[in-house]
């Protein structure tokens, strides 16, 4: 019984060192899945989750890029803009927390996306408005008032001929570019067709391919 617990004893360090060791990894894999400037999901863990979830039903994919955003920087410094990327993601978070089942993420830059289940179409000019309000909100940096536009687009999965993130992702950037050409605001794409090209990655606008909705 002795010669037990002196083993137990020795390897109580042991077992407590590997307990710390892969709580320290799930924090390191956490981490790696999310941006760290905005909190948000990577744009890689944001396919992953939000992949599966268009299988399961109708979603609403919404792309949004923030206008201003380099004068902003150039204007105020790098850190108001960091400052604006925080308050958008936060922002974000805040006007999809009744959307449950929702995920958003930051893609990179100035550039942001999320999904969202649709439950009720005619609720989606409501839920664009209120995202469009709620990330243009003015924010406090540095004793200012600083604030940035946004343009936002939307596109219905079930609009396209199959649940593909990568083709609904598309038309959501094809309708942001059509309210950033307009100067702003959202707009929900009209149907499945891609009638734009791609410059820089980013998409080239042609009128005609979106709705446009009043911000």
């Amino acid at each position: 019984m002795n010669d037990f617990m002196t083993v137990l004893a020795a390897a109580a360090p042991l077992a407590s060192g590997w307990a710390w060791h892969g709580v320290v990894m799930r924090r390191h894999l956490s981490a790696a899945r999310r941006d760290p400037l905005s909190g948000l999901p990577t744009r890689a863990t944001f396919e992953r989750r939000t992949e599966r979830a268009l299988a399961r039903g109708p979603h609403v994919v919404i792309v949004m890029d923030l206008d201003g955003f380099k004068h902003l920087n150039d204007l105020f410094g790098h850190a108001a803009g960091d400052e604006a990327i925080r308050v958008t993601a936060a922002s974000l978070n805040d006007a999809l927390s009744t959307e449950r089942g929702s995920v958003a993420a930051r893609l990179g830059g100035d550039e942001f996306a999320a999904v969202v289940p649709l439950r009720d179409r005619a609720a989606l000019p409501w839920l664009l408005r209120g995202l469009h309000g709620e990330v243009t909100a003015p924010f406090r940096h540095s004793g200012r008032d600083l604030a940035v536009g946004a343009s936002i687009g939307a596109c219905v999965t079930t609009d396209l001929p199959a649940p593909s993130l990568s083709l609904a992702l598309r038309r959501a950037d094809e309708a942001m570019y059509e309210a950033k050409r307009a100067g702003g605001g959202w707009r929900i794409a009209d149907g499945p067709a891609l009638t734009h090209t791609t410059t820089s990655g980013r998409r080239t606008g042609r009128p005609g391919t979106a709705r446009r909705r009043a911000a």
